[in-house]
């Protein structure tokens, strides 16, 4: 489990060297990232209860508190195409060792950008929303 943890932690802070992946939502300070699930390792799909394939996204979220620790929030969310379709999107929350990963799954069926829209909600803090676009592919 502990190579579990580098795997999420080395996502999570690598991916904003490329862009900045991180929305500002009050207090909380929250990551995202998302990735063919294919990239992940059969024993870490395994460990998180993600289904490793060319045709499945997975989208992590991280809400961090003011002091860099992991909050204690509920997240919510939808992708939509560009045609409209929407795909609601089913978090499971992966605790481990001090770290906390909100994933989701989510069917890839070509190369195609998808709007992100993601609720937090964290304690009895009214939710809070933020939307973000990405370009996604199947794996090759």
């Amino acid at each position: 489990m502990r190579r579990l943890l580098t795997f999420f932690a080395c996502l999570v802070l690598a991916l904003p060297a490329f862009a900045e992946q991180v929305k500002r939502l009050g207090d909380l300070q929250v990551h995202y990232s998302v990735f063919n699930s294919s990239f992940l390792q059969p024993n870490v799909a395994q460990a998180v209860g993600v289904v490793r394939s060319k045709a499945q996204g997975v989208i992590n979220i991280v809400p961090l508190d003011a002091a860099g620790k992991p909050a204690n929030a509920t997240v919510a969310g939808s992708a939509k195409n560009l045609m409209g379709q929407t795909i609601p999107l089913t978090f499971k929350r992966v605790v481990e060792e001090g770290a906390v990963y909100n994933l989701a799954q989510f069917p890839i069926e070509g190369r195609e950008t998808l709007t992100f829209s993601i609720q937090v909600q964290s304690g009895s803090e009214a939710p809070q929303s933020f939307d973000f676009m990405q370009e996604i592919f199947p794996d090759e």
